[in-house]
């Protein structure tokens, strides 16, 4: 029989590969929605009814705490219940693959930046700052050609463990339930944990959950970066050297092995709508990306995605009986 390992793994690698194959298809899309707008619709429901800016301090952050326990016991049981009924064999694997498969973004990432990446090289400045807008929160009026491929580049970088490879850590050591409790955890950091005046006590505890399950796969991300990269040894230096110092504990990991990757500077200073950000650079004193750099970067992703992949081929065969026993 299988182990619990190769059971995940092999669901992870299936899912991984339907995605990136497919991605999430537009006609499933308008059929059914995806599956982080569902989660999405009770996390406003929640939001609308709890989220009271007459509560005292403390129990705004107790009601946005009610918010993580009541998203996460839903989705964890929803995705406990559907492991329970799966066998554990190929079939299971390939079920769960299917099941899995709608909470990774590896194409997506993909598509987003790529549709940066062609407007930013043919000097269509304000195609790239539309497209770029779609994945970052800056003001991409402020943005130049290096400012759009800098904001693109970080995004690839962060969004690569959020998307693509957090999703495949926590399905790994805990399956569908791990996978549907981290979107769900992602989806409410995502939509109430920013530092507006409505969410900086109710979101507060969607933002420290995290953080904390954000922590093993952001820095799993930046070593895989450093491991695909052409200069490794410089990505390793300056992940381990600058990572510490961006503002978010975990997207400095994968965002500095891509500055030291790719021999360019990411972070710094920037303007969000809240404001702007005095963020220090990452591999500072190189220079800003330029619309070849942020195509070297998505052949590096790809790289990168291809490498998780081998992973968890890796991992399923290192625990399959040599006959075969289970499939």
């Amino acid at each position: 029989m299988l182990d619990s390992f190769a059971f995940h793994a092999g669901q992870m690698l299936v899912a991984l590969l339907l995605d990136g194959l497919l991605g999430w298809p537009a006609m499933v899309f308008a059929l059914i929605g995806h599956p982080v707008s569902w989660v999405g619709r009770v996390v406003s429901l929640l939001d609308h009814h709890w989220n009271c800016d007459t509560q005292a301090p403390f129990m705004r952050r107790c009601a946005g705490g009610a918010v993580v326990l009541v998203v996460t016991g839903l989705v964890g049981s929803f995705g406990a219940g559907l492991a329970y009924v799966l066998p554990h064999n190929g079939v299971g694997i390939l079920a769960g693959g299917v099941l899995a498969w709608p909470l990774l973004a590896a194409r997506s990432l993909y598509a987003h930046v790529q549709a940066v990446v062609q407007p930013l090289q043919a000097g269509d400045m304000a195609e790239a700052r539309k497209a770029v807008s779609m994945i970052v929160g800056r003001d991409p009026n402020a943005l130049d050609a290096a400012g759009i491929a800098r904001a693109a580049a970080e995004s690839l970088a962060e969004n690569t463990s959020d998307g693509v490879v957090a999703p495949l850590f926590w399905g790994v050591f805990f399956g569908l339930p791990g996978l549907y409790v981290y979107k769900a955890i992602n989806t409410m950091d995502s939509m109430i944990a920013n530092r507006t005046p409505r969410y900086r006590l109710f979101g507060w505890a969607a933002a420290r959950v995290d953080d904390v399950v954000n922590i093993p796969p952001a820095r799993l991300s930046g070593l895989l970066y450093v491991l695909t990269s052409a200069a490794p040894l410089r990505a390793f230096r300056v992940m381990l050297r600058d990572a510490r110092g961006h503002r978010s504990p975990n997207a400095g990991w994968p965002e500095a092995a891509m500055a030291g990757g790719l021999g360019i500077r990411l972070s710094g200073p920037r303007l969000y709508a809240e404001g702007p950000s005095r963020d220090p650079w990452l591999n500072a004193g190189a220079p800003d990306p330029t619309p070849l750099d942020l195509a070297a970067g998505l052949a590096l992703y790809r790289r990168v995605v291809l490498l998780a992949a081998l992973i968890l081929l890796m991992v399923f065969l290192a625990h399959t009986p040599l006959d075969g026993a289970g499939l």
